[in-house]
């Protein structure tokens, strides 16, 4: 497992996304809900571009681990709670 201090980000139009993968549980909120921009196969795994920021953080914020989150353009954010 990777430790929780790395963060990685993916920027698309009007959005970044950020993936800590020392947090993910696997849910697969994210595959289920955008599998164009959550590939599992892809390398990125994460797209933003194949959709929408509004699309993005409806799916982003179904994420129970608080693995992903994002920044968008508007000022909307999503980050992981305090330990």
């Amino acid at each position: 497992m990777e430790p929780r201090e790395t963060i990685r980000e993916y920027a698309g139009d009007g959005i970044v996304v950020t993936w800590e993968p020392g947090r993910c549980r696997h849910a697969t909120e994210c595959v289920r809900g955008l599998p164009a921009v959550f590939d599992r196969d892809a390398r990125p795994w994460i797209d933003p571009s194949r959709a929408s920021a509004d699309e993005i953080v409806a799916v982003v914020d179904r994420c129970p681990s608080f693995a992903l989150g994002y920044r968008t353009d508007d000022g909307r954010v999503r980050t992981a709670p305090a330990e």
